[in-house]
């Protein structure tokens, strides 16, 4: 197992590399910059910080600046509010962790409940209805389901306030926006997978041996249909935790989702960089993690 974990950290660390060199190139590839904004800075002052944040170096010298600061684990300060990038990411990510955290235990909860309920009634009403409502949030943009739940219970019910970071009550919605798509989708994932193993030949030689039902399917059934929840489950944590840029943006909420989309629409260069290389490491990490978990539920799966 551990040449396992080693082989997938080097390719991690290769894997991040390559993001971290196609973000940056793409990123100075764009036209303008940082301080080319309806207010510009005097010439000799935006000289000084171009100067300053070794804007004035064609971009190959930039990225190797850029690169040694990381290695020392100096992510820079911020283009437009001079604070130091680090800190803001910490800040950040304690508020797009505490929503993102819950909204994928619910997502998954939730998921596999209704993916079993639908799998063992199959064709029945329930299936038809969790079916029904799944591919609903399926299909629906997450933009477009923050917008109708912000418009819906804030504007018209008001049954919520708008966000507010102070206020516990007015968690329920973001978390609703985000958990909702990867509910659905582990629900669908959990029939499909349920249904299969539900066909196979131990099943049938379990209950033929009179087991009882609830071991058949909580010990056999469930347990074999986790491994491509688990599949699916690194990269949707890793989406979640950071929170959906768009459903931060909608409910102004200041995690790290939001954090990146101001970083884009300022041009601030450091802070784009941060956030690009904490979702990989992430996501890598969560990926490592769902891969190992997968020894947990079936011993019989090889690392080699």
């Amino acid at each position: 197992m551990w040449k396992y974990i080693l082989k997938r950290l080097g390719l991690a660390v290769v894997t991040v590399f390559i993001i971290i060199t196609l973000t940056f190139f793409s990123m100075n590839a764009i036209p303008g910059g940082p301080f080319e904004k309806e207010k510009a800075p005097d010439p000799a002052v935006r000289a000084v910080l171009e100067e300053r944040f070794h804007l004035n170096k064609p971009v190959g010298v930039q990225f190797l600046y850029y690169i040694a600061d990381l290695f020392q684990g100096d992510f820079g300060i911020s283009l437009k509010t001079g604070r130091d990038i680090m800190q803001t990411l910490t800040e950040s990510f304690a508020v797009s962790a505490r929503l993102g955290g819950v909204a994928a235990l619910s997502a998954l909860v939730v998921g596999l409940v209704l993916g079993s309920i639908a799998a063992l009634r199959r064709n029945g009403v329930f299936d038809r209805v969790i079916i029904f409502f799944t591919t609903l949030f399926v299909s629906v943009p997450s933009f477009v389901l923050a917008t109708i739940l912000l418009l819906t219970f804030c504007l018209k019910l008001n049954w919520f306030q708008v966000w507010s970071a102070t206020g516990q009550q007015n968690y329920f919605l973001p978390i609703l926006a985000l958990a909702l798509y990867p509910m659905s989708y582990i629900t669908r994932l959990t029939k499909s997978s349920m249904l299969d193993v539900l066909g196979q030949d131990y099943i049938r030689t379990a209950r033929s041996k009179g087991v009882a039902e609830s071991k058949v399917i909580y010990k056999h059934a469930l347990r074999n249909a986790l491994i491509p929840v688990i599949t699916y489950m690194g990269p949707m944590v890793a989406y979640i935790l950071t929170g959906s840029l768009v459903v931060e943006t909608v409910f102004t909420i200041g995690g790290l989702g939001s954090k990146f989309v101001t970083g884009i629409t300022n041009r601030d260069y450091p802070m784009i960089m941060a956030t690009t290389i904490f979702l990989a490491v992430l996501m890598v990490i969560a990926t490592l993690i769902s891969d190992l978990i997968y020894k947990l539920v079936d011993p019989k799966i090889s690392f080699d």
